[in-house]
């Protein structure tokens, strides 16, 4: 995933200890909202970083593709696959230059991807849209701008943060499943811990 100062060098060095910076169990949204995903669904898990979200939807007998821009972070998400005697397609790949529209997926799931600064933000999120096939799922959980306050996860950043009125906006075309904002709990590795602010989506494509 992109920081913002020397990004490839900044998130290397993140997920360079032995530990999971986010820890190894999946994100509580994600397990939540998974068993919307059809049986044995293919699966698009954008800035995985370390593989806890795609190696845990592989567990669930889905057939998951994952990239993450930082190769250690997808080298530790492949031996966290390999432990768990998953497969799991884990590549290293950008939000800027991901080929969107190599494969479409029954689903795409996007976690806390808040690096991406609003000027780039209606390039990623067409991509997004473009890699789901007709009727896929869109699962999408992110901070809004109050989690600045909160410093428990993500940038120091407002205008990288989302509010539940600018995804109702750019889904209103879409059939919106779930859209929730509220401030929970987190504690995922020594990444994110502590009250945060959240917000989450689970938005169909249109089927035609």
């Amino acid at each position: 995933m992109p920081g913002f100062a020397n990004p490839l060098e900044t998130w290397n060095a993140r997920f360079a200890g032995d530990d999971y910076l986010f820890g190894e169990e999946p994100n509580d949204f994600v397990q939540r909202e998974a068993p919307r995903l059809p049986r044995g669904a293919t699966v698009l898990c954008v800035a995985d970083g370390e593989g806890r979200n795609s190696v845990w939807l592989a567990q669930q007998g889905h057939a998951v593709t994952a990239f993450d821009f930082a190769p250690n972070a997808v080298a530790k998400a492949k031996r966290l696959a390999a432990a768990r005697n998953v497969a799991v397609d884990h590549r290293i790949g950008d939000v800027y230059d991901w080929p969107w529209t190599a494969a479409q997926y029954d689903a795409v799931v996007v976690v806390f991807i808040q690096f991406v600064p609003p000027e780039e933000r209606g390039a990623v999120f067409a991509g997004l849209r473009a890699a789901m096939k007709p009727g896929g799922l869109l699962l999408l959980e992110g901070y809004r701008p109050e989690q600045v306050d909160y410093g428990t996860g993500g940038p120091p950043r407002r205008e990288h943060m989302y509010t539940r009125e600018w995804l109702a906006h750019e889904f209103a075309d879409w059939d919106v499943l779930l859209l929730d904002a509220y401030d929970a709990e987190v504690r995922e590795g020594r990444g994110h811990r502590g009250m945060s602010a959240l917000v989450d989506l689970v938005a169909r494509r249109p089927a035609a």
